[in-house]
């Protein structure tokens, strides 16, 4: 039955309005010098090797973790001189120790990859505004975490085995409030935001808006340039505090004003078609077998009850989100492509669509048509290759 409800709301959550297109098979040498893909190959390749990186030391670093779990539930209640009986607080400040655990010994690998993105021009930050960013970021997972992990103690500490039942809604319901959170407490902490001075193209996006349904309360322009040399734009907030985000980068003349209309109205695509509370609702399908399959593991070494298998809780919790990455960038790709047919009708525009595709190829060394697994486990994004060959489609059309 469970399985069968599932399958009912994943088919409806995957609905789009994009209809059946006849696209045709782009050749990426037909767009891009060879110099300009081999830099694109050897770019993004290095990459993958730190994503890899990075992925294997915080598994290793959360399994010996998870092996020697007592030993640090032990140190923490010896440092902080926690009673037995502080099973919430034990369970909060283990997951902090673990987080700062990962945290510190994955930095080495990216520094180094700051270094190759500063190295290939897509960036010009400093290390050291670099670090406190990542140290920024820290502080964010760690309060979601604590918020996290000091529930599910509590909850498996009142009602043993099947807590995750009661934690899956509690869960959700965090999930949700960190989306609402985002705009208004998470993001004013990695940058500052302006209204932008071109009134003029500012009515156009709004425009834009009102022809989607979706009501804009301000354009402004985030100082993203501190960064990163990418462009890109977003749209924040709900009801009277939505407004779309024009990252500084996609303004400092590297960009038509027509290419930013079409980014402006991909964004506001996927507000029109509600990918932000569609997202809630698959964190949702895949949240509760994933607490539950946590649950199940956890309880064979005395359950999250017992701060010292949080740190296998946590392994668990990391190891389950790699092994769905697949999954989740699937869905992020379907209304991806929903997002960019949705601009293409509403702009009437897809030659802005091919040169806006090969401008942010060019500026973010992104390979244009990548291996198929590439695509398959981390591509939130359809190809560049993939979204021309739509507009192609339209354009023939």
């Amino acid at each position: 039955m469970s399985a069968t409800i599932w399958g009912a709301l994943t088919f409806l959550l995957l609905r789009t309005d994009v209809p059946a297109l006849n696209l045709p098979k782009l050749d990426p040498a037909d767009y891009f010098a060879p110099a300009e893909l081999d830099r694109m190959l050897q770019f993004r390749t290095v990459t993958l090797w730190f994503w890899i990186a990075s992925t294997l030391i915080e598994l290793g670093v959360l399994a010996l973790l998870a092996w020697r779990g007592r030993r640090v539930a032990s140190l923490v209640r010896c440092v902080l001189r926690l009673p037995r009986s502080a099973r919430v607080r034990c369970g909060v400040a283990v997951a902090a120790c673990c987080l700062f655990a990962v945290w510190f010994t994955a930095l080495p690998v990216g520094m180094v990859r700051h270094w190759w993105y500063r190295r290939y021009g897509l960036t010009e930050q400093g290390y050291g505004a670099w670090v406190v960013d990542r140290a920024l970021e820290l502080l964010v997972a760690t309060v979601v975490v604590v918020l996290a992990v000091g529930l599910a103690v509590y909850l498996a500490a009142r009602f043993g085995r099947h807590w995750w039942l009661v934690g899956s809604a509690a869960i959700v319901v965090l999930g949700a409030l960190i989306v609402l959170a985002q705009p208004l407490v998470i993001e004013p902490l990695f940058n500052r935001f302006a209204p932008i001075s071109d009134r003029n193209l500012a009515a156009q996006i709004e425009t834009l808006g009102k022809r989607l349904g979706v009501g804009v309360e301000s354009v402004d322009v985030s100082d993203a340039s501190r960064r990163t040399t990418m462009a890109n734009a977003s749209v924040t907030g709900i009801g009277s505090t939505r407004h779309i985000v024009l990252h500084d980068t996609l303004l400092d003349g590297r960009f038509t004003e027509e290419e930013i209309l079409w980014v402006s109205a991909h964004e506001l695509a996927h507000v029109a078609r509600g990918h932000v509370w569609k997202g809630v609702a698959w964190f949702a399908l895949f949240a509760i077998p994933g607490l539950a399959a946590i649950a199940w593991i956890t309880e064979r070494r005395g359950g999250v009850r017992d701060p010292a298998v949080i740190p296998l809780a946590l392994l668990c919790t990391f190891a389950l989100s790699v092994f769905t990455l697949p999954a989740q960038n699937s869905v992020l790709r379907h209304y991806e492509r929903e997002a960019d047919w949705i601009a293409l009708r509403v702009t009437n525009d897809p030659a802005s669509q091919i040169s806006t595709q090969l401008r942010f190829a060019r500026t973010a060394l992104a390979d244009p048509d990548p291996p198929a697994w590439a695509l398959i486990v981390l591509g939130s994004h359809p190809t560049t290759m993939q979204r021309i060959e739509m507009a192609k489609a339209v354009e023939g059309s």
